[in-house]
């Protein structure tokens, strides 16, 4: 597929997935009541927009059955990690270890790989 077509639907949810997951790692360790309320609706029209009708439904679904843990970073990359993973095990994927989440999308790999 060449660099400038449409998203299909894996590379759209790829890159979603990236978003969200680095728009996580730099929530506040102690966010103020707004910034938890506007996380909150980020991911509420997220759901209501997302390009992909389907996909939209289901994210709203796993909202209202897991609402967003918004009172820490910690708790919110967890939160989004775990619905990450439900998502995947719908969709035949492998799981992710959530206890990696910030060294993959804020830290950095211990390796020093993305040095």
């Amino acid at each position: 597929m060449e660099h400038n077509c449409p998203l299909n639907k894996i590379q759209l949810g790829y890159h979603t997935w990236n978003l969200l997951h680095t728009l996580v790692a730099n929530y506040p360790h102690e966010p103020s009541p707004q910034k938890q309320e506007d996380v909150n609706q980020f991911f509420k029209l997220l759901g209501r927009l997302y390009p992909c009708q389907a996909c939209g439904r289901d994210f709203s679904h796993l909202l209202t059955l897991r609402p967003p843990v918004t009172t820490s970073q910690n708790t919110l990359s967890q939160w989004l990690c775990s619905i990450h993973n439900d998502v995947n095990q719908k969709i035949g994927k492998s799981f992710f270890d959530c206890n990696k989440v910030n060294e993959r999308w804020r830290d950095g790999w211990n390796d020093g790989s993305c040095d």
